[in-house]
Order: structure tokens, then C-alpha cells, then sequence
């Protein structure tokens, strides 16, 4: 299966500068997991999380591709195709 345009454009992987989801320090809250937006670098929670940041940013923007800021993991999801590809 052919990545879908979004993943595939990617080129230079946007890295997390911070390891915490800025709304939920706001908030005082946890989160489970954290994604790193490739169109601006927002750093936002997963939705195993109780407030599901990155997906919310995903809705507020239409920035489609996030990818993992978890040590190990190396892969991007497209919310706009949901496509996962993993690098």
C-alpha cells in the first residue's frame, strides 16, 4: 500500500522540543503518551490520555501527520487518511 500524500511528503521528521503536553501541565493533568505535529512541533497527548490534545490539535488545525515522541517508537499517523507509517 502507497503512503498516502501526507506521510509522504515528509521529509525532515519534526522531533518533540519538550517531552510534556503543555495543556495538561495547564490543566495539572497526566498523560499517557505524547505526538509531535509535523506541520508546527506542537507537542500534544495521545488519546489513550484523558484529554487527547494531539487529536484536538489535529481538529483545530487540519495539521494532518503526528508522530511518536515515545523512545523506541518510530512511526508517523496521518489523521487526515488514517494512514500509520512507520520509519
Amino acid at each position: 500500500m502507497a503512503l498516502c500524500e501526507h506521510l509522504a511528503a515528509l521529509e525532515t521528521l519534526i522531533l518533540a522540543a519538550d517531552y510534556s503536553c503543555a495543556e495538561c501541565v495547564a490543566l495539572s493533568d497526566t498523560w499517557v503518551h505524547l505526538r509531535v505535529c509535523q506541520s508546527c512541533g506542537h507537542v500534544g497527548c495521545c488519546d489513550s490520555s484523558p484529554n487527547r490534545h494531539a487529536t484536538k490539535h489535529f481538529r483545530a488545525t487540519q495539521h494532518p501527520v503526528v508522530l511518536s515522541a515515545e523512545p523506541g517508537e518510530q512511526w508517523a499517523w496521518c489523521y487526515a487518511d488514517n494512514q500509520l507509517a512507520e520509519y
